[in-house]
């Protein structure tokens, strides 16, 4: 089953990391959080990758084209044109990389890969969010229902902590960060039939996956939320590439689930 990742957007949010480069290439741990993702997905045993490029595409292409030579101890020899490799710790990674364009949205980005996909179940998930979510659970999940997609629901925490008080001010109850309100938001990490394309026809590239597409699938009652209690993170800001540095180099990322 091939993983598709949404790799091409702007990252307008984390522009003072992506002047220079793609979100997806943002690095936690000196990883790129891309290489992050495809380790959840490799650890579940699905390593078949395309990845939807769009913004700054040239970089992406450049790291998996060297990908071996950043993970190897090498020898290089200038006068003889020579490489000698000596160590490889390299990933069993397959990747398509797959470039859709500049200012492409979401679902023209889908759209363009069908042809990589053809008549196989597979997965979808953007590239600037981890989870620690069991992806054979997940897959399983959505055999079980028999709908065209299923998508990761997560509760995130409120902001602020929760007070309630009496009359004179005394506090009775108080709890930090409450999960918000009750409400389960799409976390990403789907897993999706090919009928899903039917959905994309006509002129997608201005048209937001989770807008048309998404809703229409929903609407005719093909769309299943698999509920996911652990841990997720996306990546929209500085604070957020901030946090999850922090909690790698304390031995806390708990989306790690490889050894």
């Amino acid at each position: 089953m091939k993983v598709v990742i949404l790799a091409g957007g702007l990252g307008t949010r984390l522009m003072e990391e992506t002047e220079a480069r793609p979100k997806p290439m943002v690095e936690i741990g000196g990883k790129p959080i891309l290489w992050h993702i495809m380790k959840i997905y490799e650890t579940y045993g699905y390593n078949d990758f395309v990845l939807c490029l769009g913004y700054k595409a040239h970089l992406i292409k450049e790291y998996f084209l060297n990908y071996y030579l950043y993970n190897s101890d090498v020898t290089i020899e200038l006068e003889k044109n020579k490489v000698d490799v000596h160590f490889s710790n390299t990933e069993s990674f397959k990747v398509t990389l797959v470039d859709t364009g500049l200012t492409t949205n979401t679902a023209g980005r889908i759209k363009r890969i069908q042809k990589y996909i053809g008549d196989e179940t597979f997965m979808l998930t953007y590239g600037d969010g981890v989870s620690d979510v069991n992806i054979a659970e997940l897959v399983n999940f959505h055999k079980s229902h028999g709908r065209l997609a299923t998508l990761t629901s997560i509760q995130t925490p409120g902001r602020f902590g929760n007070i309630e008080m009496d009359g004179n001010g005394n506090v009775e109850y108080f709890v930090e960060k409450p999960q918000g309100d009750g409400m389960w938001i799409n976390g990403g990490f789907f897993v999706l039939e090919p009928g899903i394309f039917k959905y994309l026809e006509g002129d997608m590239d201005d048209i937001q996956w989770e807008k048309r597409p998404l809703i229409d699938i929903a609407n005719n009652g093909q769309l299943a939320a698999y509920k996911h209690h652990g841990f997720w993170k996306p990546m929209d800001a500085l604070r957020d590439r901030i946090e999850l540095e922090q909690l790698w180099n304390s031995g806390n990322a708990k989306w790690k689930i490889w050894q």
